[in-house]
């Protein structure tokens, strides 16, 4: 099957399969939480699988990096995964994260740099869009799983649907690893960026960047109910996009695709692995 991004370019909402999804804000949540790791997912039960996923953490951080002379203090290196994945989905300076966590910048470096080789964390890079020349250029920052979340920051299903900061983060980490998936399976080529001015007053989660310079741009949105308000910023990168951007997508918890406005579409979070 053609990847979502390449069905977006060549076939527009006909790419999106428009019958309600079942799906609800609790069972995002559960998926979120339940690893997208197979061992994981073999793992039968909420507290086995806890189990397995807090193991694997423990692993990581006391055995694997050491081996690999990065790290001699685990304490430490836990302290800055949790600094990580507390601001998944956040583009924090490298400062705020190294100054949370207790360590210099160069102990910070080492550990970025192993964990994105593990694929434990990805730095999705700032899109250079030529007419924003006073964008924020730091990258932003996502653990790949977001199943990881529960064993680091020790939160449940109920702690997430009580705190909408982490809701939103949690959201936002399930779509860009779809999304990460999806650009590794398109044939056309996509690389995934994010967009935030300096004066923050525009802000796009993601922006999937065809080679041929199409663009898809992504907004996630705890809400069922989403209204053409909340595609402001989608709206706003059109009118300086024109042509160039094939398709804004509002990712919310509801059940229904629809249009909000020209180009600019509201799709269920389970509408990006469905056809």
């Amino acid at each position: 099957m053609p990847s979502l991004i390449d069905r977006i370019l060549s076939d527009g909402m006909e790419a999106f399969d428009g019958s309600p999804s079942p799906w609800d804000l609790h069972d995002y949540v559960d998926e979120a939480l339940s690893s997208g790791w197979p061992e994981a997912l073999r793992v039968l039960g909420d507290r086995p699988r806890d189990r397995w996923l807090t193991g694997y953490v423990d692993h990581l951080v006391t055995r694997e990096a050491p081996s690999l002379g990065i790290v001699r203090d685990p304490v430490r290196m836990r302290k800055y995964l949790h600094v990580l994945a507390a601001n998944t989905g956040g583009v924090p300076t490298h400062k705020v994260l190294y100054d949370a966590a207790g360590i210099d910048r160069a102990t910070a470096v080492s550990y970025d740099n192993l964990l994105d080789s593990l694929m434990i964390t990805q730095r999705v890079p700032a899109w250079a869009g030529n007419f924003l020349d006073r964008a924020v250029r730091l990258p932003k920052r996502y653990l790949i799983d977001p199943g990881l979340l529960n064993p680091i920051l020790r939160v449940d299903h109920r702690r997430v649907l009580r705190d909408s900061d982490l809701l939103g983060r949690i959201l936002d980490t399930l779509v860009a690893a779809q999304f990460r998936a999806e650009c590794a399976l398109s044939v056309v080529g996509a690389d995934m960026y994010h967009l935030r001015d300096a004066n923050g007053r525009h802000e796009i989660d993601l922006l999937i960047e065809a080679r041929d310079g199409q663009v898809i741009a992504v907004e996630v949105k705890a809400t069922a109910a989403p209204a053409r308000e909340d595609a402001r910023h989608l709206e706003w990168l059109r009118e300086r996009l024109g042509a160039r951007l094939a398709m804004g997508l509002l990712v919310h918890s509801g059940p229904r695709v629809f249009g909000l406005s020209e180009r600019i579409l509201a799709v269920p979070l389970t509408s990006l692995w469905s056809r």
